[in-house]
């Protein structure tokens, strides 16, 4: 029987699905055998300029900045198409060391050439990777490489040969890799469907206190439980008489007791 040492050696995931458990382990690949670096630029296309918005992913210059912030430079911005990826190397709370994300937003579009972009190789599933890229896997080994803060414009000091070492874990098996991709894509779904069904919960809501309290100025809500509709008029009262006064306090800056209004 194995170790653990051994199992983390051999880079066997604890999890697996049935028909990959004798297929053996994981191969450590670095980013530059997975991918190839995009360094073609614009020029004279026209594009829409994005950038990369932390815990957001890709969005236009004119929604992050509030206007296209391209300018002079735009030609020399890097033609990105869909499923393609970049690497902004600015730091923020949720990924220090800079994050990555896929282009899905767009068919196309512009993104600044101070960002490392890349697309994985046929022979690997790019979805496959967003797993590690989400879980801030890059980030960890980057931190090594950074000497220094960001430099003038916000960028951190990592160079495209530091980028592209990172390591990532990679099936042997393509397929073992679309149906880890294929079942994080899923649970994306799932998560999408239940934030729209909140927020839709949350306008309910809202639109529910608009009609069970009285609107400014009236005593009585437009929307009442039939149990009430016969209660008459709510009265107004001061907050003063509805909560409590303060509290009292030791010498120690500990409450003594609460003091409210009955």
């Amino acid at each position: 029987m194995r170790s653990k040492s051994d199992k983390k050696k051999s880079l066997v995931p604890r999890l697996r699905f049935p028909e990959f458990r004798e297929a053996g382990a994981w191969e450590v690949k670095r980013l530059g055998e997975l991918a190839s670096r995009i360094t073609g630029r614009v020029g004279s296309k026209k594009l829409i300029p994005i950038s990369i918005s932390s815990g957001v992913g890709f969005v236009s210059q004119a929604e992050k900045f509030g206007r296209d912030i391209s300018g002079k430079q735009y030609e020399k911005y890097i033609a990105l198409e869909r499923g393609q990826f970049s690497y902004n190397k600015g730091n923020s709370k949720t990924f220090p060391q800079g994050s990555i994300y896929q282009l899905q937003e767009f068919e196309d579009a512009a993104v600044p050439n101070a960002f490392y972009s890349f697309e994985f190789k046929k022979k690997y599933v790019p979805e496959f990777y967003n797993g590690y890229f989400e879980k801030n896997f890059h980030g960890h080994q980057l931190a090594r490489f950074i000497t220094s803060g960001a430099r003038s414009d916000g960028l951190l000091n990592i160079s495209a040969a530091d980028f592209f070492s990172i390591v990532l874990p990679t099936p042997t098996n393509r397929d073992e890799q679309q149906k880890i991709a294929h079942c994080l894509s899923s649970l994306d779904e799932v998560i999408g469907l239940q934030a729209k069904k909140v927020q839709a919960l949350k306008q309910h809501k809202k639109g529910l206190m608009q009609q069970l309290f009285p609107a400014e100025g009236e005593t009585t809500p437009r929307l009442r439980f039939p149990e009430f509709r016969e209660a008459g008029a709510w009265e107004v009262k001061e907050l003063i008489k509805l909560a409590g006064r303060g509290t009292e306090r030791n010498q120690k800056g500990k409450i003594k007791r609460v003091l409210t209004n009955s």
